[in-house]
C-alpha cells in the first residue's frame, strides 16, 4: 500500500489500523535541538480523542503517545522521531454485521477491490483512528514553529452558520464548549441540533474555517509547490473531508476584478486580504485562512440497502460507536495538517533566497 507518508523535508509516515494493536508514526527530517514539550502534544492529543464529550463517539482511548527514538534529555536529536499510540478499547464484534458487506459512502467496497480483502473491523486503515498520529506530528511542527498562530474553529453544522468574520473572534472561547465555535450562542444551538439528529440515529457534516498568523513572506513555491495547494492536499486528505477553499474562495468567483483585488499599502501589507495571505502561491504575510467542508459521517442508526459481496442487496444497519458529527474532533486535526505543511515549507524556506 502505498501514500502513507507526507512532507518533503519534514516528513511524516503514519501506520497502524484502527482495531490493532497501535497506531504510531515516524517524523523525518525535524531539526536537532528543537526544545520538545510532551504535554503539549498530550494536549492536543487529548482535543482529538473520542469520549470527550456527550456528543462524540463513546469509545475511551486514553490516546496516550510514547516517544521511541529521536528524542533524548527533552530535545530532538535530528534522527527520526518514532512514536506509537496504543489502542486499548476495541470492540471488533460490533463489526461483525458488515463482514461480507459493505456500507454505503465508506471506504469498503473501493478497498476490497482495489487490495481483493480488507479490515472490516472499523474500516481497518481507512479508518479516521489514523488521524491520531497526525495529531501527535503536527503538535511538534507547531513546536518548530514558535511564533506562528494556527487557530481551527467550527464555522458550522448543518445549515446553522457562524456569520461574524474571524477578526471578530476570540479564538479562546473555541475550547469552552464541546462543538469548538468560539461564539457562545451559535455553539449553544450547534450543540442542541446535534444532540437532536443523534436521537434520529442520523448525522450531520459541517465546516471548519482555519486561520493562521504570523507567517512571513516567501513560503511557498509559484508551479506545483504552491502554499495553496499544499495545504488544500493536506485538507483533502483528512477523512470525510468534502471540499476546500481559501481565501475569498467560491465567492471570489462572482466578484470583478476592481472588488477582488488586494491594493498595497506603502509596507507591503494590502488593504484587503481576499487573497487569503497567498499570492501565487507563496505568502505575503498577511493571514492565512480557509475552510474545510466535512460530509455527515456515513455510518448511521437507521435502516439501509446495500450490497454484499456477491452483489446481492441486503439490509443493512450501523451498530458501534459512532460521531454524530464529525466536526468538532476535526478542528486539531485541521490544525495539525496545516502545521505539517508550515513546517515543511518553512525548512524549504530556508533553501531558498528568502
Amino acid at each position: 500500500m502505498a501514500g502513507n507518508s507526507f512532507g518533503t523535508i519534514f516528513k511524516l509516515t503514519t501506520f497502524g489500523e484502527s482495531h490493532g494493536e497501535a497506531l504510531g508514526g515516524v517524523i523525518d527530517g525535524c531539526p536537532a535541538g528543537l526544545e520538545l514539550r510532551l504535554d503539549e502534544i498530550q494536549h492536543e492529543l487529548n482535543r482529538r480523542k473520542p469520549g470527550q464529550s456527550a456528543i462524540v463517539t463513546q469509545r475511551k482511548e486514553p490516546d496516550e503517545f510514547r516517544i521511541l527514538s529521536g528524542v533524548f534529555e527533552g530535545k530532538t536529536t535530528g534522527v527520526p522521531i518514532g512514536f506509537v499510540i496504543e489502542n486499548t478499547n476495541q470492540k471488533s464484534h460490533d463489526y461483525s454485521h458488515i463482514k461480507d458487506s459493505y456500507r454505503p459512502s465508506h471506504a469498503d467496497y473501493v478497498y476490497d477491490q482495489k487490495y481483493g480483502l480488507r479490515d472490516y473491523r472499523g474500516g481497518g486503515r481507512s479508518s479516521a483512528r489514523e488521524t491520531a498520529s497526525r495529531v501527535v506530528a503536527g503538535a511538534v511542527a507547531k513546536q518548530l514553529l514558535k511564533d506562528i498562530r494556527i487557530d481551527a474553529y467550527v464555522s458550522s453544522v448543518g445549515d446553522i452558520f457562524l456569520e461574524k468574520p474571524y477578526q471578530e473572534l476570540d479564538f479562546l472561547e473555541t475550547e469552552n464548549n464541546p462543538v469548538r465555535c468560539p461564539d457562545p450562542e451559535v455553539a449553544a444551538r450547534m450543540e442542541d441540533y446535534i444532540k437532536e439528529i443523534r436521537k434520529e440515529g442520523d448525522t450531520v457534516g459541517g465546516t471548519v474555517t482555519c486561520v493562521i498568523r504570523n507567517v512571513p513572506v516567501g513560503w511557498g513555491e509559484p508551479v506545483f509547490d504552491k502554499l495553496h495547494a499544499d495545504l488544500g492536499k493536506a485538507m483533502l486528505s483528512i477523512n470525510a473531508v468534502k471540499g476546500f477553499e481559501y481565501g475569498s474562495g467560491f465567492c471570489g468567483a462572482k466578484m470583478k476584478g476592481s472588488e477582488h483585488n488586494d491594493l498595497y499599502n506603502p509596507d507591503g501589507t494590502t488593504k484587503t486580504n481576499l487573497s487569503g495571505g497567498i499570492q501565487g502561491g507563496i505568502s505575503n504575510g498577511m493571514d492565512i485562512y480557509f475552510r474545510v467542508a466535512f460530509k455527515p459521517v456515513a455510518t448511521i442508526m437507521q435502516r439501509q440497502d446495500t450490497i454484499d459481496r456477491d452483489g446481492n442487496i441486503v439490509e443493512m444497519q450501523g451498530k458501534g460507536r459512532h460521531d454524530p458529527c464529525v466536526v468538532p474532533r476535526a478542528v486539531p486535526i485541521v490544525e495539525a495538517m496545516a502545521a505539517l505543511v508550515l513546517a515543511d515549507h518553512y525548512l524549504l524556506s530556508k533553501n531558498s533566497k528568502i
